[in-house]
């Protein structure tokens, strides 16, 4: 794959348009999961993706293949992310306090939306997808993306300090952190992480779709999740609070994202 994708790189450096194209189907889902877990509404993460993709291929040439191409790519866009506030990504921030808030808040044990298995499923995973994901978004931009690129993607410290530039002992102290805080959180809020927690994902639901958090009309995350709620408890050899993410599935980025970047960088 490495080797395939560096070609592919080499002959979009030569003006090879349809390797430019395939360089960027194979970085697009990545680019977009990423901004996905930063940023939390698709929306947002959309329009961060096609940024970035619009940054790789601008400036293309100056890979120098001494490193792997996605490790490239993840610099690029961890660099635009940092920097980058989505509209409702920034409304919807708020310090832990806040969300424990939130999370407190509206418990009923009977769902009144519906009683239709089929939507109850999906609602329970949109509420666990969507308030996992949201309580990244406690964290300052830098600690998120350390935890983003080590507990979720799977990076280990030295590859996680290379992508943002900055001393694997920094980087250390900030995942130590982040994980401290995510940690607490789970395992004294989330019914999923502690059985004893009075939270659960399906007592949330009418409380979400009141405050408009959740739209069951128009789910952002279920449709692509094939039940992670029930994964959970199966990743035997990792703590709960990280397969919590784990467990998520990867999104696929939109499919007219491509076209919009062909068509502003008249790629034909």
């Amino acid at each position: 794959m490495k080797d395939h994708l560096s070609a592919l790189v080499q002959k979009a450096n030569l003006g090879d348009r349809e390797a430019l194209e395939q360089v960027l189907l194979k970085i697009k889902d990545l680019v977009y999961n990423l901004s996905l877990k930063m940023l939390l509404f698709p929306e947002d993460a959309k329009d961060a993706t096609q940024e970035i993709l619009i940054k790789v291929v601008t400036h293309l040439s100056t890979f120098n293949h001494k490193s792997q191409f996605k490790t490239w790519v993840y610099r690029i866009a961890t660099n635009y992310l940092l920097n980058h506030k989505g509209k409702r990504s920034k409304e919807f921030a708020m310090p832990f306090k806040d969300y424990t808030d939130l999370i407190d808040l509206g418990h009923s044990n009977e769902v009144r939306y519906t009683k239709n298995e089929g939507e109850l499923s999906l609602l329970e995973e949109e509420v666990k997808v969507s308030c996992t994901q949201g309580l990244l978004l406690c964290l300052n931009e830098i600690d998120r993306m350390v935890y983003i690129l080590t507990d979720i993607l799977g990076f280990n410290g030295v590859e996680g300090s290379e992508i943002l530039g900055i001393s694997s002992e920094n980087y250390r102290q900030k995942l130590s952190r982040s994980r401290a805080k995510v940690r607490s959180f789970l395992n004294n809020k989330c019914g999923l992480v502690n059985p004893e927690n009075p939270c659960r994902c399906t007592k949330k639901i009418d409380f979400l779709i009141d405050q408009k958090i959740v739209n069951p009309k128009d789910l952002r995350f279920a449709h692509f999740s094939d039940r992670s709620i029930d994964l959970v408890g199966r990743i035997d050899d990792l703590e709960k609070s990280v397969a919590i993410y784990r467990s998520t599935p990867n999104f696929p980025a939109p499919e007219e994202l491509l076209e919009e970047i062909k068509t502003t960088l008249k790629i034909n």
